[in-house]
């Protein structure tokens, strides 16, 4: 019998046991299943500028490998919660996971520059290992404690983009390009027996509601004022470091002449920050509440690159003026992003796939906007300021949304 909690209102973690499907997965599981996306997004940065020069293109034609994908992940994230509320949490994962080691392997193969961005696009499926990863949390644990949990999830989770990029550059530097898709590949293969042997359903029943009736359920989770306002915080924070992603490599290999391996130490910088974001969620979010932790999130986030916008508009630009700041992008998106995001399921706990599905499919798909914004500005230009605006615009308007949901929830309150 397949051991689960009711997806409305979860009372307390069930048991769980590692390797035994016939219980939810274990927090290992959960934050391998949640590393994937970031592991895919993050492993070939360092190697963009050497894929330009092998297949003959432009940087910003390579750079379509992030910013495609994300649009492509965003709209994956459409589906995959509505399918996961209907079918469950498990079939879909695995379904996810097999699809993204073929996409894989054809990127690994790819004689053109066409060729790999359309299986880079097919490998957004991948992305749907993240989203339920959070479904599944809240499908074990009430709100409060959904965040805790997910901030741990998300701590060991940021490991991933902090060595990742590190790994992919020196994969690139001994063995190519395309030997960092086939160390992606065998990675996946090793997640999917994972998730097979440990990934109990989480979903009630193993089935939730029908897609007709989910559809019929979407204006009250759209109408919600408090919905939108962790989305957008959620949406906004993370768009500070999609378009990180879509400017760093730029930043680091052409403007500052950094090796792919230094490219990739610097690319991951902001994790250190959000492991130790995670950390501070997984300890005080059930403690202070979730609606404190994005606050001090967005502060530390708006403050941090506000800041390295300042310095650069003073002093000459350099690696370790535009890097150094980055672990406080990190460190506020650490702990804004799980308290935002249990806050978005919260709303409606038995749309928590939808809900999961759709708030990520916002706040990938603007980051793919700026994704795609910081690689077109900075290719024209010989300074990090534009990508420095974009960021610290972003992450400002972060930092309003949750002073709107705060001030939504107080006047509920009051009447």
């Amino acid at each position: 019998m397949t051991a689960t909690a009711p997806a409305d209102a979860p009372t307390g973690p069930p048991a769980i046991r590692f390797l035994d499907r016939r219980t939810p997965p274990h927090i290992l599981t959960l934050t391998l299943i949640a590393s994937m996306s970031a592991l895919s997004m993050s492993i070939f940065l360092p190697s963009l500028a050497a894929m330009a020069r092998y297949f003959g293109a432009d940087y910003a034609v390579m750079q379509l490998a992030v910013s495609a994908y994300l649009a492509s992940t965003a709209f994956v994230q459409l589906f995959v919660g509505p399918l996961s509320d209907r079918f469950g949490r498990r079939p879909v994962v695995l379904g996810a996971l097999i699809v993204f080691v073929l996409a894989t392997i054809g990127c690994a193969l790819a004689p053109t520059t066409g060729i790999f961005l359309a299986f880079r696009m097919l490998q957004a499926c991948v992305a749907a290992c993240m989203a339920l990863s959070r479904a599944i949390v809240r499908d074990m644990v009430p709100a409060e404690q959904a965040a805790s949990m997910l901030g741990y999830v998300t701590m060991g989770m940021a490991l991933v983009p902090m060595i990742a990029p590190t790994i992919g550059g020196v994969i690139d530097e001994v063995l190519g390009w395309r030997a960092v898709f086939w160390f992606l590949c065998l990675f996946a293969t090793g997640i999917i027996a994972l998730c097979w042997a440990d990934q109990g359903e989480t979903l009630a029943g193993g089935r939730g509601l029908s897609l007709r009736a989910q559809v019929k359920n979407y204006p009250e989770l759209l109408q919600s004022r408090r919905f939108w306002g962790y989305v957008i915080c959620a949406a906004a924070g993370s768009g500070s470091f999609f378009a990180l992603l879509g400017g760093a490599s730029y930043v680091a290999s052409a403007l500052f002449g950094l090796s792919p391996m230094m490219t990739g130490i610097a690319v991951g910088s902001p994790a250190i920050g959000y492991a130790l974001g995670n950390f501070l969620t997984g300890r005080y979010a059930v403690r202070a509440g979730i609606n404190a932790m994005c606050l001090a999130g967005t502060l530390t986030s708006t403050i941090g690159l506000s800041a390295a916008l300042v310095a650069a508009l003073i002093f000459e630009p350099s690696p370790l003026l535009f890097f150094g700041f980055m672990p406080l992008l990190g460190l506020g998106n650490g702990m804004m992003m799980p308290s935002a995001t249990a806050g978005s399921l919260s709303v409606r706990p038995e749309l928590a796939g939808t809900a999961s599905g759709l708030g990520m499919a916002i706040a990938i798909g603007g980051g793919a906007v700026l994704s795609a914004l910081a690689g077109s500005l900075l290719s024209g230009s010989g300074s990090p300021l534009p990508l420095q605006w974009i960021m610290a615009g972003s992450s400002a308007v972060s930092l309003i949304a949750i002073l709107m949901v705060i001030r939504r929830e107080r006047s509920l309150a009051v009447a």
